[in-house]
């Protein structure tokens, strides 16, 4: 697999994860800063590192299942892990600019 098919793999995984929503807060979980990492293997094996709001979350469960499978779907994917993780806690810091001027804190 070329960078490029890695780059583009890589892009629409940003995209598909663009759709899912936090339940308490009305920002995209990509512009939350909940995705920590997205690593696309020369094999087309997709890893997504990500976090929740807190570890008390109430879609603890059903979030990560939910960014596996949307991913699992794009074109040129072998396989999907989806790692969560509490280390470093998230905090308001990792919200993108777009998220900010959602939620008002711009």
């Amino acid at each position: 697999m070329t960078d490029e098919q890695k780059s583009t793999i890589e892009r629409n995984v940003v995209t598909v994860i663009k759709t899912v929503y936090d339940p308490e807060i009305p920002v995209n979980i990509y512009d939350l800063g909940l995705i920590y990492e997205i690593t696309v293997s020369d094999e087309a094996d997709v890893k997504v590192l990500m976090t929740l709001t807190s570890p008390n979350c109430p879609v603890a469960e059903s979030m990560p299942q939910e960014v596996h499978d949307k991913v699992s779907l794009i074109t040129n994917v072998r396989s999907v892990d989806v790692e969560l993780t509490f280390e470093p806690p998230w905090d308001q810091d990792m919200l993108s600019e777009e998220a900010m001027l959602e939620l008002g804190l711009l």
